[in-house]
């Protein structure tokens, strides 16, 4: 083949958003192609022979066989630099509200082509380094405002390192030349403010970290009972209607991280609707800003052409690697992976591949691991050591809410953080509904050296004697079913009421009040000990002859019921609440006492 020429084949066959095409001989494995006379965007997933099998990322309706197929040359990437905060993408990096202007129509026109990041659009590059001055790989060479919550930093590209020969600031798009780098063999490397990436590739780091530091929610069962580490994994299957959808945007607006990505894969166009109109009305609560000032939309609804699901998925955790690599930490939330993973078995179905357990490939665990395994925590490429991590938050939809289902399973095998989804919590109004007797995460022990140094050993102790009693209660709800409450013993009575106080006043959370929407890790460690200390006096009460009437009605009940309610900064009056405890069941028990000896 001649340098330069393209290699074209032609439609063979079109099976849905699959398409065949011969005379691809010398194309390579996940290059783009353009199909039809439309110029539809496909990626070749299969070669044989010459003949290649594409996906095609767009509807294929219209399409005939001998047609041209273009093959481009190149990987499906993505493009890289100033403007993509407070975008809305679709699964292929193409921004919708461009496409909307230019196509003036609400839908996306088969085989446009807009660029992903505005090309006519200037940003005022600041240089951090100067001329002379030798670099390496991820080195900042200058930053770029992007926003008021995100600094942009433009650094020297993976695999490039040498002298700065020039570099000027100024007001630049991002194709225009800001830097030049000359490597050690004296070639010339120009160096933009936009880059490109191939999205199946990861993005490399100096050094992978342990998951030892927490990222904070704000949720209490989540930060307390099942917490997730900076640069962890975590998954969240449950049955339609039981709060999938809030917990993610609860996690967007509230986890401690600098920048976050909400890929909707495959989701209800409604449910993605309210997303892209809430997101933008949303407040950042550390800094008073919308919440779009450090936030990137991929929507990828199920009326969209099934293979573009996939395409999302990498679309969306190349990016945040991008963001990482700058030394932020980045949420990545996927709704939903399940709908990633029913493109790839009607893919593969039309591929006549051997199918696997329900018909899904048998290489599902396998793509759904290389996915999760982009999470990490990490030291940065560049000499200043900077740390950067990518958190990934997978929501699974498994159907009727069975967890049994290949994608569950498989996510579990990777993800180490399992929220399981309860909808019989959900239909009892009890929000976030995760089951408490069902969910696990594997950082609990890590983390919890981390936070035991914060308070002195308690936090760990706290935890596991309150997951204890949620699971005492639980067997003797068995008990009350077949005979009734009478048969319970006083201290086992306590043991229920400190469980329900536990459930209601503590995992339970209302994410629409102002004030209960979040709490820090001191007001959880502050309720969660108020509740246990409850619990320990009531039952040091009871040996002392307190009626148990007279505990469960105690006033002091309906104070530790409203600690959701006291704000953050007036955390002391749960301290006081702790004292006034011990003497109100203290009384109860001189009172009691006084009782038996009259």
């Amino acid at each position: 083949m001649a340098e330069g020429k393209k290699i074209q084949g032609t439609i063979a066959k079109i099976s849905g958003p699959l398409v065949v095409a011969k005379g691809m001989l010398g194309a390579r494995m996940f290059d783009v192609v353009r199909v039809g006379a439309a110029g539809l965007v496909g990626e070749i997933i299969e070669l044989r022979d010459d003949t290649a099998s594409v996906q095609v990322y767009e509807e294929t309706s219209g399409l005939k066989p001998g047609e041209i197929v273009v093959d481009t040359d190149a990987a499906l990437s993505v493009e890289l630099g100033p403007g993509l905060i407070e975008q809305f993408y679709d699964g292929i990096q193409r921004p919708l509200e461009s496409i909307e202007s230019v196509a003036n129509s609400p839908y996306i026109t088969r085989g446009i082509s807009v660029p992903a990041i505005s090309r006519t659009k200037k940003w005022d590059f600041v240089p951090s380094v100067g001329t002379g001055v030798s670099v390496e790989s991820g080195d900042i060479l200058g930053t770029v405002r992007e926003t008021v919550l995100v600094e942009h930093r433009i650094m020297v590209p993976p695999g490039l390192s040498g002298t700065v020969e020039s570099i000027r600031g100024g007001s630049f798009t991002v194709e225009e030349t800001v830097a030049v780098v000359k490597d050690a063999k004296g070639a010339k490397h120009e160096i933009a403010l936009m880059s490109r990436w191939p999205v199946r590739k990861p993005r490399p780091v100096a050094k992978r970290l342990p998951p030892v530091v927490p990222l904070s929610t704000g949720q209490r069962v989540v930060d307390l009972f099942f917490p997730i580490a900076r640069g962890g994994t975590a998954c969240v299957p449950g049955p339609f209607g039981s709060g999938k959808t809030v917990i993610q945007h609860q996690l967007a607006k509230w986890a401690d991280a600098e920048i976050v990505v909400y890929i909707g894969c495959g989701e209800r166009g409604n449910e993605m609707t309210d997303v892209l109109l809430e997101f933008p009305e949303l407040e950042d609560p550390r800094s008073g800003q919308p919440l779009m000032k450090r936030t990137l939309l991929i929507a990828n609804t199920s009326n969209m052409p099934v293979a573009a699901r996939e395409a999302s998925i990498y679309t969306g955790i190349t990016i945040a690697e991008y963001f990482r690599d700058m030394g932020y930490s980045v949420a990545l939330m996927a709704d939903s992976t399940s709908r990633w993973a029913e493109a790839l078995r009607e893919m593969s179905g039309r591929l006549e591949e051997m199918p696997g357990e329900e018909g899904y490939p048998a290489y599902l665990g396998t793509r759904m691991a290389s996915f999760y395994e982009r999470a990490g925590r990490a030291i940065c490429l560049g000499k200043d050591g900077r740390e950067g991590a990518v958190s990934v938050i997978g929501a699974v939809s498994p159907p009727g809410g069975d967890l049994s289902e290949p994608v569950t399973q498989n996510t579990l095998r990777v993800a180490k953080v399992f929220w399981g989804l309860d909808a019989q919590l959900a239909y009892q109004r009890h929000f976030p509904a995760i089951n408490w007797l069902t969910s696990y995460s594997l950082y609990a022990e890590t983390l919890g050296e981390y936070w035991d140094n914060e308070y002195d050993g308690e936090w760990s102790e706290m935890r596991v004697q309150a997951m204890s009693l949620l699971e005492e209660e639980d067997q003797l709800k068995e008990i009350v079913r077949l005979v009734g409450i009478d048969a319970l013993s006083k201290e086992e009575r306590v043991v229920m009421e400190t469980s329900k106080s536990i459930r209601e006043d503590f995992l339970h959370q209302n994410s629409f009040h102002e004030i209960d929407t979040y709490a820090s890790m001191d007001k959880q460690v502050k309720m969660l000990r108020n509740i246990l200390a409850f619990h320990r006096h009531g039952m040091q009460a009871l040996e002392r002859g307190a009626l148990l009437r007279d505990l469960i009605a105690s006033p002091i009940r309906e104070e530790i019921a409203r600690m959701r309610y006291v704000e953050e900064s007036n955390l002391s009056q749960l301290d006081e609440l702790e004292t006034r405890i011990g003497e109100e069941l203290g009384r109860l028990a001189a009172a009691g006492g006084e009782e038996d000896v009259a």
